[in-house]
């Protein structure tokens, strides 16, 4: 476990102990007192409530000093208090001093859509030779990135980071503050088009991932445009010395040379390893993309193709991606519903159409959001992935899923499409009517759209 001193803390946030014993020792780092353990230190960050107020749950949850930022009148007496300017940077500030002190292999990873499969199948394939941690969650803001960091154990050899974000700029701070020495850029979509208006602009708010480098290694799809033609126009010149490729033609570094996709499993071989099958415990051919990825960090890190392999064989996804769920009536649920974009939907409709079934497929789509004025345009284009000849039902909730809706009807077709909206209980009781044994149900939307609600309550262990 990582602990630091009340005097290196002061140091590294260039604060002062108010209150406190120098040497006392502190285990770890929250900012949350929900999720505060015992000896953690206490970050009271200020946002749309003022975390200086909570200082009392901390205490009483464990907590055995503070930050501070607020007067110092106001804080409590007798108890460890650190004062600092701006506890957000002094926050980032200890973990920069941390990640200092530690001194892994830093692994950054962005993209619109796949970041978080392919950081578990990165950390995976590390997982194999080195100590590895790496971002729990969706901690990869300017805050969980912070988080992340200080929870890494001191023996850490390799740190795998998640880097999101919603407009420009975040992820430049996010790379300054890891300085990553190998990044991978999963793709290029339209996540936070309603916020950056291009997906021009989306790459190069995505290439903001080398601006902390220094002679580091970027891994991309090569073959998507938007960031081809800049890095090869020498765009990341500046920071970046090698530049590795994935994709599915002959002219990247890594490409498939042979895919097969299975209802559970997605097997493949490579142009690198010709001989070799790698088995990846996830359905989706659009996974492959990701464990090439994968693979090129590893070969960066020093593990073969072969080792690799074995590891991505194994590895786990993060919960609510692509989970297999026991569900009501004898069905089964395909749950990825955590997050969604025009493209990563397409790409889970193509695959799930296309897989055998015991029984009927049905899928149950929700709102794509943060697509601004494109909304409409780009539920409307869904359409083109969907075959209703190879579906046995379409259910649709939400306001923005009517473009769609409306589209679909126009279409001849048997195949039943119903549309909800408002109160998901609705929708959830003609699920539950639907719902047939060895029925399977494609459940995919924006994690804001609320969807995750409804697979609860359509899972066994809601309703045995």
């Amino acid at each position: 476990m990582a602990n630091w001193t009340l005097s290196e803390i002061a140091a590294a946030t260039n604060g002062q102990l108010i209150v406190g014993d120098n040497t006392l020792v502190v285990e770890g780092v929250s900012f949350d007192t929900r999720s505060l353990k015992q000896n953690d230190l206490f970050i009271p960050l200020t946002a749309e409530r003022n975390g200086h107020d909570f200082i009392g749950a901390a205490m009483e949850k464990g907590a055995v000093a503070s930050l501070w930022s607020d007067n110092v009148e106001d804080a409590p007496k007798n108890f460890p208090i650190i004062k600092v300017e701006d506890t957000e940077k002094a926050f980032q500030a200890l973990a920069q001093y941390h990640l200092n002190k530690v001194g892994p292999k830093v692994i950054g990873i962005t993209g619109s859509n796949g970041k978080t499969t392919t950081k578990d199948m990165v950390a995976a394939v590390a997982s194999g030779r080195y100590k590895t941690h790496k971002t729990v969650g969706n901690f990869n803001n300017h805050l969980g990135l912070p988080y992340t960091i200080l929870n890494m154990e001191a023996d850490t050899e390799v740190l795998v980071l998640e880097m999101g974000m919603s407009e420009q700029g975040e992820i430049e701070v996010l790379s300054n503050l890891a300085h990553p020495s190998v990044a991978v850029i999963t793709m290029i979509g339209e996540s936070h088009i309603e916020f950056l208006g291009s997906r021009d602009a989306i790459s190069k708010a995505k290439l903001e991932i080398v601006k902390g480098m220094t002679e580091g290694t970027l891994i991309y799809p090569g073959e998507e445009p938007l960031l081809n033609d800049k890095v090869t126009s020498g765009y990341v010149d500046g920071t970046v010395n090698k530049k590795v490729t994935f994709g599915k033609n002959e002219d990247m570094d890594i490409y498939p040379i042979e895919i097969e996709s299975r209802l559970k499993q997605t097997l493949f071989r490579t142009n690198k390893a010709p001989e070799l099958v790698c088995t990846l415990p996830v359905p989706g051919v659009y996974n492959v993309q990701n464990a090439l990825s994968a693979i090129l960090v590893g070969e960066e890190i020093g593990i073969p193709i072969s080792e690799a392999y074995v590891q991505l064989e194994k590895f786990e996804l993060t919960k609510s991606r692509l989970e297999w769920i026991d569900g009501v009536n004898g069905s089964t649920l395909l749950n990825d519903a955590y997050n969604a974009s025009p493209s990563s939907m397409k790409a889970v409709l193509r695959y799930f159409q296309e897989i055998k079934v015991p029984s009927r497929k049905i899928v149950v789509l929700g709102d794509i959001l943060e697509l601004g004025e494109h909304s409409k345009q780009m539920h409307e284009e869904l359409s083109e992935a969907i075959d209703l000849s190879k579906i046995d039902q379409l259910v649709l909730y939400g306001d923005e899923m009517n473009a769609l809706y409306n589209k679909l009807l126009k279409e001849s077709s048997d195949t039943p499409i119903s549309h909800f909206s408002g109160e998901k209980q609705e929708l959830v009781d003609f699920l539950k009517e639907t719902l047939k044994p060895e029925d399977t149900v494609l459940m995919k939307s924006s994690l804001s759209t609320g969807m995750l609600e409804v697979v609860t309550k359509l899972s066994l262990g809601e309703n045995s």
